[in-house]
């Protein structure tokens, strides 16, 4: 994704301002460690292993390998660092209540993120596991959808974001089959999915920053890869007003969390309309201040995009 992002900033390619977390950090037999169960760990062999050198994710174990691969992944431009601190449902071998890296592995990635102004991410869904990335210096949670209301306080007090994943919601784990093909993984996806619901409701009664954002990868005209579905999904908690404001400004504000060492757009705020802000405008035939699932069909309903100034879509009268 940063090569891309460069691509994109230095106008080779027509796309939207990347904010890219770089190959996520997982530890060995974590939720980003996908390797087949016969597979063989390619670091005790000596040999490179395709899914690292792809930079799909980093596999790192005790602290000095966890410093050496966050600073990799700023090196070649990230703009923060997502880790695997907790188990996950699409992954077969790892257990969703399992616990994953140390609080001293997780400390060492935030402070080499501190140490460049930025941010740690952690995707992550129980309550264990995510007061150890908080008190870790975590500052956005990913998911949650396990979370306790003990917990979703700690989130408070440390002025945290959490961003949770609720599209997934709209589909049964069968339908979801393709992602949680075994019954193990199906079982998983039921609990978070069961979990929404809870989450949202702690997260509103404690005041928490709550960004917008999927867990959706893949062509984007898969119907289950289909990004705009968070918007009908959330519209089941959230009035439109606060659904905007999630994507808009809240969003901003975590990518701002990436400081000015490591922050790609500087030239002026984003997710507001003011003065100096970047030129960045939608215009929507329709009221999605009435109506948010006019944004779930974008092709439609978007008569203009507006990028710093310069229309890549226009189809007004």
């Amino acid at each position: 994704m940063t090569g891309l992002r460069k691509a994109i900033d230095a106008g080779h390619v027509p796309g939207p301002r990347i904010y890219a977390a770089g190959p996520a950090l997982s530890q060995t037999g974590g939720h980003f460690d996908i390797r087949g169960l016969n597979e063989p760990n390619y670091y005790f062999l000596g040999v490179p292993d395709t899914k690292q050198w792809m930079e799909f994710a980093y596999l790192a174990d005790g602290v000095p390998e966890v410093q050496k691969d966050a600073r990799e992944i700023f090196r070649k431009g990230a703009s923060h660092i997502k880790i695997m601190a907790g188990g996950g449902v699409a992954t077969v071998y790892d257990p969703l209540d399992g616990l994953q890296f140390t609080p001293e592995e997780i400390r060492a990635i935030v402070v080499e993120c501190e140490k460049v102004g930025s941010y740690a991410m952690a995707h992550i869904y129980t309550p264990e596991a995510i007061t150890i990335a908080l008190n870790a210096g975590v500052r956005c949670i990913d998911h949650g959808m396990l979370i306790d209301e003990a917990t979703m306080k700690l989130l408070k007090e440390k002025d945290a974001f959490l961003v949770p994943s609720l599209a997934v919601g709209l589909f049964t784990p069968e339908e979801l089959s393709f992602a949680w093909p075994t019954p193990e993984t199906k079982a998983k996806g039921a609990r978070i999915i069961a979990g929404m619901e809870n989450e949202v409701v702690l997260a509103k009664k404690h005041g928490v920053k709550i960004g917008f954002g999927t867990d959706f990868f893949g062509p984007t005209n898969a119907e289950f890869a289909n990004q705009v579905l968070e918007f009908k999904a959330r519209a089941k908690y959230f009035t439109p007003v606060e659904i905007l404001r999630q994507a808009t400004s809240t969003n901003a504000a975590i990518l701002a969390m990436s400081g000015p060492m490591m922050n790609p757009y500087l030239e002026g705020p984003l997710g507001v309309i003011e003065e100096g802000a970047y030129a960045d405008l939608l215009i929507v035939d329709g009221n999605p201040l009435e109506d948010i699932l006019l944004l779930t069909d974008p092709g439609k309903n978007l008569k203009l995009i507006m990028k710093d100034g310069e229309i890549y879509k226009n189809t007004l009268d």
